[in-house]
C-alpha cells in the first residue's frame, strides 16, 4: 500500500541501456539467526546468481582478486583511514573524508560488506548483494581518486537501491514470485545519478509484493525485520531500506513513496525519511508516465544527508513527463538559517481522525518535541486544514486504479492456488479492475477539493506537523496493526498512517525521529510543506534535528 505498484514486467518499459554500478546477482535471504527470523518463502533466480559468499557473476564481473586489500595505500601514498568505526559516520562525513584522501573507498567497502554479511541474515534487508562487485567498484573509485579525478559529491558513500528501482542486469521483480529471474534492461535515472556522483552501490533492498502495503514481507524474498525489535516489522514498503540504514549497513538508501512508503518505515526504524514534491526526482516506477502520487525519495540518519542526495537526484529528465525543471536550489545550503517568523501548525490527527485513534505514547512524544521548533524561533499553533476526509477518495481514485493494470499481468488463479501471492493484493487488483469510471471521477473531484483546502491552509502556515503513524509498530508475523483486524481492507491499509494525504496533494513531507516508546520502538514526527516547498521542509527538519538530535546517536540493539 505505502509503496509503488509495478504492473507487468518491471524494467521492461524501455529506455537506453546505461552503465550500472554494483552487484550482478541476487542474495538468497539469509539463514535464520538466533532471533528466530524465518527463512524466505522464495528463492531468487538460480541462473547465474552469485551466492552471498561473493562469487562473481559469470558475465564479466570483475573478480575480487583485483581489489586492493583493505586499507592498502595506493602507489600515490594516500593515507589509510584511521577511523576506528565507519558504521555511524554520515554520508556527508564519509564523502568529505574520501575527497580529502583520509579515507579509502576500499576500506569503506570491506567495513560494510562485513556488516551486511553478519547482520543481514537476521534482518533480511538486502536481497541483492554481491561483495565481489562492491570491491571492484571500490577499487575503481580509489583508482580514480589516486589519479586526481573528482569522482563526485557522493565520493565513496555506501548506498542501496530499492529492489523495484531499475538497475540494468540486476533482479527487478517488485518482490513478485512470478517475476523471479527477471532483470532490468536499463538503469533508472536515480540509479544513473547516484553512480555518476561517485557513490558506492552495495545492493538492493526488500519490499512487499509490488509495494502494496506498509509492511515488508513477500513470497519471493521473505520477511524483513526491524533492528529495534526483530520480531516486529520495519514498516514498508521501503522496509528493507529503512532496516538497513537503521542497523548501520549503509548510511543512506533509495526509497519510493506512494502513500507513505518512505516516511512510515523511517518512523518505525528511527530515521529521517523524505518524500519530495511530485516530479522533483524523475521516476519511471510505473509503466504509465503520469502518476502524480508516487516519488523516489531518501532514507538516512540525518537531514544533511537527505539534502546531499537530493542535490544529486533532483532535476528534470525526459523519461518522466512530470519531472520538474531545476530551480537552482542547493538543498544543503538551504538548511542554513533558523525558523524566526515561521508559523507552524501542529495537528494530532490532521483533522481526519480522532485524537484517541493515536497511541498515547506517540502523541506524548510528538507533543514533547514541539518546543524544539519554538527554540529555533517558530510559533506553534494547533490547527488542521478544513479538508474532506481523503481515505475513500484516495483508495478509489489513486490506489485501486494504480493496481488495476496488474490484473492481466500475472496468472492470479495459479498464484492463489499455490499460495504465492497475498490475498490482500488480489483484492486490491481485482477491485481496482472492476471499478467504474464514475467512481474514479468522483474521487478526483474530492482530490481537487482536498488540495484546494490544503493550499489555503498552507497560505498562513509554513509547516504542518503530525505524528507520522498512529501506532508504534506491529509484529512482523501480522498483516498490519491488529486493532484494525476485521475491518475493511481500505481501513486496514490507511487507518493507522498519516502519510497518504501528502501523496494525494503531491507535496513534500518528511518524518524525523522523536524518541522511543517504553517498549523500545521508535516514533516519528511528520513535517509537511506546501506546493514545491521541499527546501522549506528540509530546513524545518534540520532545525528540529539541531535542537533535538536523535538518529545520529541512538542505535538499535541489532546493529
Amino acid at each position: 500500500m505505502a509503496g509503488e505498484p509495478t504492473p507487468g514486467a518491471p524494467g521492461a518499459t524501455g529506455g537506453p541501456a546505461r552503465s550500472t554500478p554494483g552487484a550482478s546477482g541476487a542474495l538468497a535471504p539469509g539463514t535464520p539467526g538466533a532471533s528466530g527470523t524465518p527463512a524466505a518463502s522464495g528463492t531468487p533466480a538460480a541462473s547465474g546468481t552469485p551466492a552471498a559468499s561473493g562469487t562473481p557473476a559469470a558475465s564479466g564481473t570483475p573478480a575480487a582478486s583485483g581489489t586492493l586489500a583493505p586499507g592498502t595505500p595506493a602507489a600515490s601514498g594516500a593515507v589509510r583511514s584511521t577511523h576506528a568505526d565507519l558504521t555511524w559516520m554520515s554520508a556527508t562525513e564519509i564523502a568529505r573524508e574520501v575527497r580529502a584522501r583520509r579515507l579509502r573507498v576500499s576500506d569503506i567497502a570491506e567495513h560494510f560488506i562485513e556488516r551486511i554479511e553478519r547482520l543481514n541474515p537476521a534482518l533480511n534487508a538486502f536481497v541483492v548483494f554481491d561483495p565481489a562487485q562492491v570491491r571492484a567498484d571500490a577499487h575503481r573509485l580509489d583508482a580514480a581518486i589516486d589519479a586526481g579525478d573528482d569522482v563526485g559529491p557522493l565520493a565513496g558513500v555506501p548506498y542501496s537501491l530499492k529492489e523495484s528501482t531499475a538497475a540494468r542486469g540486476l533482479p527487478h521483480t517488485g518482490s513478485m514470485k512470478p517475476m523471479e529471474g527477471h532483470r532490468a534492461a536499463h538503469d533508472a535515472v536515480v540509479t544513473q545519478r547516484l553512480a555518476a556522483a561517485g557513490g558506492l552501490f552495495m545492493g538492493k533492498t526488500n519490499l512487499p509484493e509490488n509495494g502494496y502495503y506498509c509492511g515488508t514481507e513477500n513470497h519471493l524474498y521473505g520477511s524483513t525485520r526491524n533492528p529495534w525489535k526483530l520480531d516486529h516489522s520495519p514498516g514498508g514498503s521501503s522496509g528493507g531500506a529503512s532496516a538497513s540504514v537503521a542497523a548501520g549497513l549503509t548510511p543512506v538508501a533509495d526509497g519510493s513513496d506512494g502513500a507513505g512508503s518512505i516516511r512510515v518505515p523511517a518512523a518505525m526504524c528511527g530515521l529521517v525519511g523524505f518524500k519530495p514534491s511530485t516530479g522533483r526526482i524523475p521516476n519511471e516506477l510505473l509503466p504509465y508516465r503520469h502518476a502524480t502520487f508516487i516519488s523516489h525519495g531518501i532514507i538516512s540518519r540525518s537531514v544533511a544527508d537527505v539534502a546531499l542526495l537530493l542535490n544529486v537526484e533532483s532535476g528534470p529528465d525526459a523519461v518522466d513527463p512530470l519531472s520538474l525543471p531545476s530551480d537552482g536550489t542547493d538543498y544543503v545550503a538551504a538548511l542554513e538559517g533558523d525558523l524566526s517568523g515561521w508559523r507552524i501548525a501542529w495537528s494530532p490527527d490532521l483533522g481526519i481522525g480522532a485524537r484517541d485513534d493515536t497511541d498515547p505514547e506517540i502523541l506524548a512524544l510528538c507533543e514533547a518535541a514541539l518546543p524544539a521548533f519554538e527554540e529555533r524561533g517558530a510559533t506553534i499553533v494547533e490547527a488542521s486544514p478544513e479538508w474532506p476526509d481523503p481515505e475513500e477518495a484516495f483508495w478509489n481514485g489513486v490506489w485501486l486504479p494504480a493496481y488495476a493494470p496488474d490484473l492481466g499481468a500475472y496468472d492470479w488463479g495459479g498464484m492463489r492456488a499455490s499460495g504465492t501471492v497475498d490475498e490482500e493484493l488480489w483484492e486490491i487488483v481485482s477491485t481496482g479492475a472492476a471499478s467504474n469510471g464514475d467512481v474514479v471521477a468522483a474521487a478526483e473531484l474530492v482530490r481537487g477539493a482536498f488540495y484546494r483546502a490544503f493550499a489555503a491552509f498552507m497560505g498562513s502556515h509554513d509547516i504542518l506537523l503530525s505524528p507520522t503513524v498512529r501506532v508504534p509498530g506491529y509484529p512482523a508475523a501480522h498483516w498490519g496493526p491488529s486493532h484494525l483486524d476485521g475491518q475493511t481492507l481500505r481501513r486496514r491499509h490507511l487507518g493507522w498512517i498519516n502519510t497518504y494525504p501528502f501523496n494525494f496533494t503531491g507535496t513534500p513531507a518528511a518524518s524525523v525521529p522523536v524518541g522511543l516508546t517504553a517498549s523500545g520502538l521508535p516514533v516519528g514526527l511528520q513535517l509537511a510543506g506546501g506546493h514545491l516547498a521541499d527546501a522549506r521542509v528540509l530546513r524545518a527538519a534540520a532545525n528540529f534535528e539541531a535542537a533535538h538530535p536523535w538518529a545520529a546517536t541512538h542505535h538499535p540493539p541489532h546493529s
